[in-house]
C-alpha cells in the first residue's frame, strides 16, 4: 500500500506492544503468527474490535515450544495495549497503568514504529468469519481467572486417561515436553464453559416422553438457552466461536470439548431447526462452515514459513469417515433434505456445508430413502424430486 494510507493505518489502527519477548517465541494474534526475532516489539495496524493473541515461549535454539498461552483482547482505535516479558515466569503480563500510558506515549511518536510488525489486513476477513459473535460480555463471562488460556491448566488434560485421537495428542506433545511438569504444579482453573448436558434425566414423565426429549435435542436447547444464555440466541454461538479459536489457536482441549458438546447439542435437534430456532441454526451452520473452512485450510495459511512451529492441527480423526461429526452431519443432512418444508437460507447454508465436507475431505452422505414403498439412492436420477419451499416470515 502507498506510504499515506499505511501511515493513517498506524494512527487509527491499535498497536500490540510486546516487550523484551525472547528471541524464537512464537507470537500469534488472530489468524496470523510470528516468530520474535531480536528487534521484534509487537504488531501495529490492528482493526479494532476482538483478537485473540496466543504465544509459545522456546528452548535458545528455537526448535522444542512450550504449551501455548492465548487471552482475547478488545481493543479501540488509535489505542496501545502493553505486555512485559516476565524472566521468572517465562510469560507475558499485564503492565501498571502508569507504564501503559508512557508506552503509549512513545508508541504515538513513532518510537517503536521500525520494531513493530504489521497486521495482515489481508487475513482480517478470516478472522471476522470465525469471530463475529464473540463480544466483551462473551470473554468476560467465559475466560478464566487471570484470562490466560492454556492446556496445562485445564480438568480434562489434569488426573484424567486421554480417549480420543485429539486428546492423545495433547497428552503426548505435553508429556514429551520439558514443559510438561506445569501440569502439576498449576493451581490455575480453566475457562467457564457453560455445561452441555448430554441426556435429560427428569422424574415424572413417561420413559416414552423422556426416549423423545434425548432424541430430539430441541427441549435441552431451550432449556439452556432459556437458563444459561437469557434467550439470547448469539450468547450460545459466541460461545461456539469461542471455544473454536481457544482449540484451534491455543491448543486448548477443553475448548474443543466444548465445542463439541455445542454441535452435538445443535446437530441433535429435529424440531427447533424448522420450526423454534429457524434463524439460530442457519447462523450457527454458517458459523461451522467458515470454521472448518479455515481449520482444513490452516496448513496452507502459515505466515512463518517454518516447520518447526508446534503443531496446529485438526489431526487426523477428523478426516475420518468415523468421526463423531460424520456420523452428525449425516443426520442432519438427511433431516434437512427430507423436511416438508425448509428455510430457504438454512436449505442454503446446509448444502454449502455438505458441499465443503464432500469436496475437502471426500466424505460421502448418501443415503436411501422410501418412496411408495420403492428405495432410491438420494441422488438416483429417476428418484422423485422434492421440491423445497421457503418458510414465510
Amino acid at each position: 500500500m502507498d506510504s499515506e494510507k499505511a501511515l493513517e493505518l498506524v494512527k487509527h489502527g491499535s498497536t500490540l506492544l510486546l516487550l523484551g519477548v525472547p528471541q524464537y517465541t512464537l507470537i500469534g494474534i488472530d489468524t496470523q503468527v510470528f516468530y520474535a526475532g531480536p528487534e521484534f516489539k509487537g504488531v501495529k495496524m490492528i482493526p479494532p474490535g476482538i483478537h485473540f493473541v496466543f504465544y509459545s515461549s522456546s528452548n535458545k535454539d528455537g526448535k522444542e515450544f512450550s504449551p501455548i498461552v492465548g487471552f482475547f483482547i478488545e481493543t479501540s482505535p488509535s489505542e496501545v495495549i502493553v505486555r512485559k516479558w516476565d524472566l521468572q515466569e517465562e510469560r507475558l503480563i499485564k503492565v501498571s497503568e502508569e507504564e501503559e500510558e508512557r508506552y503509549a506515549e512513545a508508541v504515538k511518536r513513532f518510537e517503536f514504529d521500525r520494531h513493530l510488525g504489521p497486521y495482515s489486513l489481508s487475513d482480517y476477513g478470516d478472522w471476522k468469519y470465525l469471530s463475529s459473535w464473540i463480544t466483551k460480555g462473551v470473554i468476560e463471562h467465559i475466560e478464566p481467572i487471570g484470562g490466560e488460556i492454556t492446556v496445562t491448566c485445564e480438568s480434562s488434560l489434569v488426573g484424567n486417561t486421554p480417549k480420543t485421537t485429539t486428546e492423545k495428542a495433547l497428552a503426548d506433545q505435553l508429556k514429551n515436553s520439558k514443559f510438561g511438569g506445569e501440569i502439576e504444579s498449576s493451581e490455575k482453573k480453566g475457562c467457564y464453559y457453560t455445561p452441555i448436558p448430554r441426556v435429560i434425566k427428569q422424574k415424572g414423565i413417561s420413559g416414552a416422553e423422556l426416549t423423545s426429549v434425548n432424541l430430539d435435542k430441541s427441549y435441552i436447547l431451550e432449556n439452556i438457552l432459556m437458563k444459561e444464555y437469557d434467550g439470547v440466541e448469539d450468547r450460545l454461538l459466541g460461545e461456539l466461536q469461542f471455544a473454536f479459536i481457544a482449540f484451534l489457536m491455543g491448543q486448548s482441549l477443553d475448548g474443543f470439548l466444548q465445542w463439541k458438546s455445542l454441535v452435538s447439542l445443535l446437530l441433535g435437534c429435529t424440531e427447533a431447526p424448522f420450526h423454534t430456532r429457524t434463524q439460530l441454526f442457519v447462523k450457527f451452520i454458517r458459523c461451522v462452515y467458515h470454521q472448518l473452512k479455515y481449520g482444513f485450510q490452516r496448513d496452507h495459511k502459515r505466515n512463518s514459513g517454518t516447520e518447526k512451529e508446534p503443531s496446529f492441527f485438526l489431526d487426523d480423526s477428523w478426516f475420518s469417515s468415523d468421526s463423531f461429526l460424520h456420523h452428525l452431519c449425516k443426520e442432519f443432512f438427511l433431516l434437512v433434505d427430507e423436511a416438508s418444508v425448509v428455510d430457504g437460507d438454512l436449505l442454503t447454508w446446509t448444502r454449502k456445508l455438505k458441499g465443503l465436507l464432500e469436496n475437502t475431505l471426500g466424505w460421502e452422505f448418501s443415503r436411501k430413502r422410501a418412496v411408495d414403498g420403492i428405495y432410491f439412492e438420494d441422488d438416483d436420477e429417476y428418484a422423485p424430486v422434492v421440491e423445497m419451499v421457503d418458510e414465510p416470515y
